[in-house]
């Protein structure tokens, strides 16, 4: 069975960078579109960015255009967030999930139940 695990979060000033990690167990991520989505307390899941591991084509929240970089590993077992820039606004726990492109709309789509995440915090 396929599972995700995310890493990488951290404590990072306003202007700073961070990589994070979604690294799959049990199984690659061929064929697969994986996307990070991320979510501040007591508010919604949202999309950040998707890769496609067939075609390689990426998809991005407006609000991080410019800024995130979202690629994978030959062995197709992981995907990185490469964030640049960092705002406040950019704190949340980061997911990463199955992704379903509907438009501009970066959508969910779990295997199974969501992990654990990882903590990006984004302060002074």
């Amino acid at each position: 069975q396929l599972q995700l695990v995310e890493s990488g979060g951290d404590l990072v000033q306003p202007g700073g960078s961070l990589r994070l990690s979604c690294a799959a167990s049990g199984g690659t991520l061929h064929g697969y579109t994986i996307g990070w989505f991320r979510q501040a307390p007591g508010k919604e899941r949202g999309g950040v960015a998707c890769i496609s591991l067939f075609g390689g084509s990426t998809y991005y929240a407006d609000s991080v255009k410019g800024r995130f970089t979202i690629s994978r590993d030959n062995a197709e077992t992981t995907v990185y967030l490469q964030m640049s820039s960092l705002k406040v606004e950019d704190t949340a726990v980061y997911y990463c999930a199955g992704c379903t492109v509907a438009g501009t709309a970066l959508l969910p789509q779990p295997f199974g139940r969501w992990g654990q995440g990882t903590q990006v915090t984004v302060s002074s």
